[in-house]
């Protein structure tokens, strides 16, 4: 039987991804990887941080505050980075963060995103800023959350719910950093904006990168039309050429925690905040009944200057005691993971590395990145001398700055975290009924 010329194709992209995914050791070579693939204008609006860039470096340098303490002489011939979030088991304690405008990066990128997490065991967060409806992921179940960005008024925010909930997602994701538009000018810079304005830049941008015209754009635009922001509201919202579009995505303005209260009372699921960096808002969020947070600053893509969630995370913990707390915004690295879960965190997401990965390899990309990561992890662990999360503690980090310090404690007894007088050093693990007691009594 002859071969048709769609399997060659197929076959002859495959071999393209195997030998562009040999070259890729790390998250970090991923973004070199996608900075040659992408047209400039779609690299730069993943890449983009808002403004002069402090919270993006912030986010990055945090990590370099804090050193390791690794043990010796430990049996680590069998390692397990396996750990339960929501009382379900994941094998990583790392799953990707919501990301927007898939489409224009990698072809059906939000299937692609969710298919490789699912099979490597660990959670996706479909972003509300996808062009991909989220009825697509429908029979993906707990692996995979919804993230939504509200609209204005409470029954267009019951349709969304409602949708969400129809659509069989469990966790609900509500991210709050957003109540305008961050500064385009980035992004305007790099000739990418919104509403997408097509140009004699843009047309050059996208011929003079074929892999991404034939394999992403046209492609998508063959099989599914122009796309269009599908999850923004209970129906269809605006295509990415629209004038309307700074419509729909900007009117978040108006959202207050009685609407949050709101959306806990009509959504049964799981609940979780995202972008949460003072303790008073957390312990309020706390009171309402959500079921987790998310420490974040966006990837430093909303307010420049923004603090780093590395530093927000322990005052965050001292303040809502056993609620879960997760984190995001500049993981790049095992070790950069292993400090927040050794600094109290739950859980780590990441984003742009995984946005890279689909656009430069589709799913074996994302499946590429997840076993790097993975990998990173697990020699980590070995060499600092734990076999399981559990065993990992405050004491396995020391502070190499006066901020990091702050969020130390350095008691002889290396089982204990005791705190010092800063808010950021008290222990997650003391006063765990005050702090249930104080959220109780907020608002």
């Amino acid at each position: 039987m002859p071969i048709s010329i769609r399997t060659l194709l197929a076959d002859a992209r495959s071999a393209v991804t195997r030998r562009r995914l040999a070259r890729i050791h790390n998250l970090h070579d991923f973004e070199a990887a996608a900075r040659r693939y992408l047209p400039h204008s779609v690299f730069s609006y993943i890449a983009n941080a808002a403004e002069d860039g402090q919270s993006s470096r912030a986010n990055r340098h945090a990590f370099g505050d804090y050193g390791f303490m690794p043990r010796v002489l430990v049996d680590v011939s069998q390692v397990s980075q396996a750990t339960i979030l929501f009382d379900l088991p994941v094998s990583s304690p790392f799953g990707i963060a919501p990301m927007g405008l898939g489409a224009l990066w990698a072809y059906r990128a939000d299937i692609v995103l969710a298919d490789a997490s699912a099979s490597a065991g660990i959670p996706m967060i479909m972003s509300g800023s996808s062009l991909i409806r989220m009825e697509t992921l429908a029979d993906r179940g707990d692996a995979t959350w919804f993230q939504a960005y509200l609209p204005a008024g409470r029954e267009a925010i019951r349709s969304l719910v409602a949708r969400v909930q129809a659509a069989g997602f469990t966790t609900l994701v509500i991210t709050l950093d957003t109540p305008v538009a961050t500064n385009p000018d980035n992004n305007r810079r790099a000739g990418f904006s919104s509403p997408m304005k097509p140009s004699v830049r843009l047309a050059w941008d996208g011929i003079s990168h074929p892999g991404w015209l034939f394999n992403t754009f046209l492609r998508t635009l063959h099989h599914h039309g122009m796309p269009h922001f599908e999850n923004n509201y209970a129906s269809r919202g605006a295509p990415i050429f629209s004038p309307h579009v700074n419509r729909d995505i900007s009117d978040r303005g108006h959202l207050n925690w009685d609407d949050l209260a709101f959306i806990r009372d009509i959504w049964p699921g799981r609940l979780v905040l995202k972008s949460v960096l003072h303790p008073t808002d957390a312990k309020r969020a706390q009171a309402l009944g959500v079921d987790a947070l998310i420490v974040s600053n966006h990837g430093g893509r909303q307010l420049d200057g923004a603090v780093s969630p590395l530093y927000a995370l322990a005052d965050i913990i001292a303040a809502v005691g056993d609620l879960p707390v997760m984190i995001d915004s500049g993981f790049r690295r095992g070790t950069d993971v292993l400090k927040a879960l050794a600094l109290g965190a739950r859980f780590v997401f990441i984003g742009r590395p995984f946005a890279y990965a689909a656009a430069v390899g589709g799913e074996p990309g994302v499946a590429h990145a997840i076993e790097l990561m993975t990998a990173e992890i697990r020699r980590d662990m070995a060499l600092l001398g734990i076999t399981r999360l559990d065993q990992l503690r405050r004491d396995h980090l020391v502070a190499l700055t006066s901020m990091a310090e702050r969020c130390l404690s350095n008691d002889s007894d290396p089982g204990r975290h005791d705190s010092l007088e800063h808010p950021l050093c008290r222990d997650h693990h003391t006063d765990r009924e005050n702090h249930r007691q104080e959220a109780r009594t907020e608002n």
